[in-house]
């Protein structure tokens, strides 16, 4: 049986929503406060969810210590307390948007562990 094993986290961030292809009009119409040429700030939660099998020799699908960590160090010491559209390379040329930051958590994170686990996230 596959069981699911969860880890919330959270973090602060400020950013940009900004399409250069559009006009300010264009870009304030859709993105709003986001759209804050000075930025704009939020307080994100974070659930990080791995399925898998229980391994018979720990009873665990994932030590979620080891979660907790992967996701404190490799997250939120990139995440928290930052300018997305400027202290984070990977926001350089994409909207950094909730759909984008998961993207890029989720990378992320995937290379951080087995194979075989399922990753899921909510991201709020």
């Amino acid at each position: 049986m596959k069981v699911k094993v969860s880890r919330k986290a959270h973090f602060n961030s400020a950013h940009r929503l900004y399409n250069s292809n559009w006009s300010d009009e264009k870009n304030n119409d859709i993105f709003g406060k986001c759209n804050n040429q000075n930025y704009h700030g939020h307080n994100y939660d974070l659930i990080v969810s791995v399925t898998g099998l229980i391994d018979p020799e720990t009873g665990y699908v994932m030590d979620v210590s080891i979660l907790k960590n992967i996701i404190k160090d490799h997250v939120e010491s990139v995440l928290d307390h930052k300018n997305l559209n400027l202290d984070v390379p990977y926001f350089k040329d994409i909207i950094p948007s909730a759909e984008n930051i998961s993207i890029f958590i989720y990378d992320i994170i995937k290379t951080h562990i087995k194979n075989d686990l399922e990753l899921r996230g909510s991201f709020i």
